[in-house]
């Protein structure tokens, strides 16, 4: 076929754009081969984000458009995706089984971080990553609760040295719940807080993940500053209210990456919006608009918009997250959105080779 039909293929692909690589496929380099035979095109497209929900429809997409060209009978399209790895702060070793670490962080308790970062987890696996979750919150961890896993289990252990994360809705996970009771308090100082979460860190044998979702504690001390120092984090997403002193400590949240040099992907905004379920009436009952305001401030994405919705709540306490309890529900699309973001997030400071500089922290 000639060149000029080769070109024509390659506009009817340009017709889509990506809206999470803000780009379109070929400009993406997301295009593998492109092969004409007579009137018969075939086009493989591979995607470098978590895309499992989007593949037959872009293949959809792009075999209309291609078959609309003249002298195509039929188009065959192949849409895959492949995870690549995203370097984190200061050229920071790889962690051993894993590909991208994202922290999820909150400057302040009580605005639905854990929520966000085990729904954030299961979406991603809804997507088609390979996903762990590690519950950095030493103090009180809560991922064995919300993800259903029975009081009392523990990690096996491999050559006296390993943990093996313990399975759950398909996501491989670690806490310190699984190592002590229930009811017993950590009562430690910030160096031993520390210390538990490197060995959490180190010696937790993680299988060949895309994703480790780390659910950190509110704050920005000691269990922030040792992921920082010594786990190549790949990015941080931040979790508030729209309340104002949950946005005051938000913006606390986003200077302590940046201090550190671990990039915000972005920001998700929790209990935006309350719906009456008797009369629909919306009110924001914590303020308006906090989210959309970090995140111009600090020139990073609003990934997300969370209303105040009881089925969320009910859903954690029953072990079933809401990416599981209702998968095709609106609040479980929402987070398989921001899913993708972060993903592609991650894939495009790979691609355009983003500079990650070194550490400097200092007292002022």
């Amino acid at each position: 076929m000639s060149e000029l039909s080769q070109q024509l293929v390659e506009q009817a692909i340009r017709n889509y754009q990506d809206p999470y690589l803000k780009s379109d496929l070929l400009g993406a380099d997301a295009v593998e081969s492109i092969n004409i035979e007579g009137s018969t095109v075939n086009v493989s497209i591979c995607l470098n984000y978590p895309a499992a929900g989007l593949c037959n429809a872009i293949g959809q997409l792009l075999k209309t458009s291609i078959e609309n060209l003249d002298g195509v009978t039929e188009a065959t399209i192949s849409v895959r995706f492949e995870i690549g790895s995203t370097p984190g702060q200061n050229n920071i070793a790889a962690m051993q089984g894993v590909k991208n670490v994202v922290a999820v962080a909150s400057g302040k308790g009580g605005v639905g971080k854990s929520t966000t970062a085990v729904n954030l987890a299961l979406a991603l696996r809804a997507e088609g990553a390979k996903v762990g979750i590690l519950d950095a919150d030493i103090y009180g961890p809560s991922l064995g609760l919300m993800l259903g896993i029975a009081e009392g289990t523990r990690p096996q252990i491999r050559d006296q040295k390993w943990f093996i994360p313990v399975e759950a809705h398909g996501l491989q996970v670690m806490s310190m719940a699984f190592l002590v009771d229930d009811r017993t308090p950590m009562v430690w100082r910030g160096p031993m807080a520390s210390g538990a979460l490197q060995q959490l860190m180190t010696q937790s044998l993680w299988d060949d993940l895309d994703y480790l979702v780390v659910d950190m504690p509110p704050g920005t001390g000691d269990i922030q500053l040792t992921l920082s120092q010594q786990v190549p984090v790949a990015g941080a997403v931040i979790v508030t209210t729209p309340q104002d002193l949950a946005l005051l400590d938000a913006k606390k949240g986003v200077e302590m990456f940046r201090k550190v040099d671990v990039p915000v992907l972005g920001i998700v905004e929790n209990m935006a919006v309350h719906i009456c379920s008797q009369c629909g009436h919306e009110e924001h009952l914590f303020g308006e608009g906090g989210g959309a305001h970090i995140s111009d401030l600090y020139d990073t994405e609003l990934l997300a918009s969370l209303p105040l919705s009881i089925s969320i709540r009910e859903q954690v306490d029953k072990g079933q997250p809401t990416v599981v309890a209702d998968p095709e529900g609106q609040l479980a699309t929402i987070y398989r959105e921001v899913a993708r973001q972060i993903g592609a997030t991650l894939a495009l400071r790979v691609k355009d080779g983003v500079a990650v500089p070194n550490i400097s922290i200092s007292d002022d």
